[in-house]
């Protein structure tokens, strides 16, 4: 049986056999060098003279010598049975050489001394809004129930894959992922979102920002411009801005991205970004006639469309809409060109988010193409969970937890509205949605006329509840609607009504 290995430094020492310095008293120095520089950290464990003297090709006399002379100065410290560490308390003479502080621990530079590019000073600063603190249960957006997912089984699909893993796993992957896991994405979109490609169009990513800065950079060129949803995800701004694209902000109404607005802003955008089937932060669906519109539109201006299918899977009632991929495969033979959707869908919300695994589906005449650009700009994602994730779908553990997570975030989402109907109701309005998790809660004209979202979330944030502002989500401020982003993914019964009362308290205080 293999014991569990003793963590160490790897230390850069080199011994000079041409000096006329003993081995000792080069291995003595250069050690006590690296505990003065701050190399070697305070209570940090070294090898033991035995690995040592191995791995420097000395006798492990010499390294006896240079220990005992460094604990006889203070610099080590031994701790019976388990080994020689450096000192906590070093000796008086640490000012000789100056430790090396790291540059983090510094005051830092402003941008502009940065060297940065325009672009990477605008993206250095693009999140100095993005909340700092805790995301509590109650009511932080996009949080999935982790406690309820089934881990025992997904690490049996982890053992299953890696104890032994096959050949041609660990040679020579293919650079749009792992392909038992493409094929079996491939046959769930086809069943659950109408779907119709091959496995060969599907390709992994990180999620769906590395998606998107993917399919900007090989689709659109600097400068082009793209149309984004207002208020929209700010999340995939980043990655637009990143590859030089000019977004042209195309307001949201009740039936989803206006159409007919963003033509009169940008007729000749190159790309619409739309979540259709669960607007964030609105949580509208997209009819079905403007989903036309928008097929027509790509058509008419030879465009693209990428398709966010955020969070279609916790669908509550009703019979979904076809995704525009689909929606357009079926309308193929009235179009004249190839298809013009991209479709992104990540699992971070459906299992859990520091998985960072999703996917694209790209139309089937840009497929040689992705995966030559793939290979040269990363060659793939990391391979360690995705064959762990294709068992876990092979086997029906993936349908049977979205399943029962329909269930779970359904009754949340009805808690979380009666409670904000019973405690809240003075302060927020809202529309239950029928998919996703979480309520866009807007303020009553009393609640708008005395705070502000961002007010009320600072506030709330002291009383250990998290909630998103709406007015965040939107690039121009002088429109944006007053109201809070409320989640329920990670909220039991008792936080749900408990953080309506103690939100209802914060409202109280800033209103009243």
């Amino acid at each position: 049986m293999v014991g569990k290995p003793i963590n160490t430094p790897l230390l850069d020492l080199v011994l000079d056999r041409t000096s006329s310095d003993s081995l000792q008293s080069q291995l003595f120095s250069q050690l006590r060098e690296m505990v003065l520089s701050g190399r070697l950290q305070s209570g940090e464990r070294l090898p033991s003279t035995r690995a040592l003297a191995k791995e420097l090709a000395c006798s492990r006399n010499t390294v006896l010598g240079a220990f005992d002379q460094l604990l006889a100065e203070g610099y080590l410290e031994g701790q019976s049975g388990s080994g020689t560490y450096i000192s906590n308390e070093l000796p008086d003479d640490i000012g000789l050489v100056p430790a090396k502080t790291s540059s983090y621990s510094q005051v830092p530079p402003s941008i502009g001394q940065r060297g940065l590019s325009r672009r990477g000073e605008h993206l250095a600063i693009m999140q100095k809004e993005k909340r700092a603190h805790k995301n509590y249960p109650a009511f932080s957006p996009g949080m999935t129930d982790v406690e309820s997912f089934p881990f025992p089984l997904w690490a049996r699909s982890l053992s299953r894959t890696w104890r032994y893993p096959k050949d041609d796993l660990l040679r020579n992957p293919d650079p749009c992922g792992y392909i038992p896991l493409r094929k079996e994405i491939a046959d769930y979109l086809r069943v659950a979102r109408g779907i119709k490609c091959d496995w060969q169009q599907v390709m992994i990513t990180s999620g769906a920002r590395q998606a998107t800065d993917f399919m900007a950079r090989i689709l659109l060129d600097s400068g082009d411009t793209a149309w984004f949803e207002e208020p929209g995800y700010p999340g995939l701004k980043g990655p637009l801005h990143s590859a030089g694209i000019e977004m042209a902000f195309v307001p949201v109404d009740d039936e989803g991205l206006s159409v007919q607005t963003g033509r009169s802003m940008a007729k000749n955008a190159r790309m619409a970004v739309v979540s259709p089937s669960h607007q964030y932060p609105l949580g509208i669906v997209m009819s079905l006639r403007r989903r036309l519109e928008l097929l027509d539109w790509a058509e008419e201006n030879d465009a693209w469309i990428l398709e966010d299918d955020y969070e279609s899977e916790f669908r509550f009632s009703g019979k979904p809409i076809s995704s525009l991929q689909g929606l357009e495969a079926e309308r193929r033979g009235h179009l004249k060109g190839a298809s013009r959707v991209v479709y992104l869908g990540s699992f971070s919300k459906v299992l859990f988010h520091v998985l960072r695994l999703g996917y694209l589906v790209v139309p089937d005449h840009l497929v040689d193409a992705v995966r030559s650009a793939r290979m040269l700009m990363d060659e793939r994602s990391s391979l360690l969970a995705q064959p762990a994730l294709a068992d876990f779908m092979a086997e029906g553990h993936f349908s049977s937890h979205i399943r029962r997570m329909r269930k779970v975030y359904a009754q949340r989402q009805k808690m979380l509205v009666d409670g904000i109907e019973e405690y809240l109701s003075d302060y927020l309005e809202i529309n239950p949605n029928i998919a996703g998790l979480h309520i866009t809660a807007y303020f009553t004209d009393k609640a708008d006329k005395r705070t502000t979202d961002r007010e009320v979330v600072a506030a709330a944030d002291k009383m250990n509840i998290s909630a998103s502002p709406l007015s965040l989500f939107y690039n121009n401020k002088s429109v944006a609607r007053q109201g809070l982003l409320m989640g329920y993914g990670a909220c039991r019964q008792g936080e749900i009504e408990s953080g309506c009362k103690r939100l209802a308290s914060v409202f109280k205080k800033l209103t009243e």
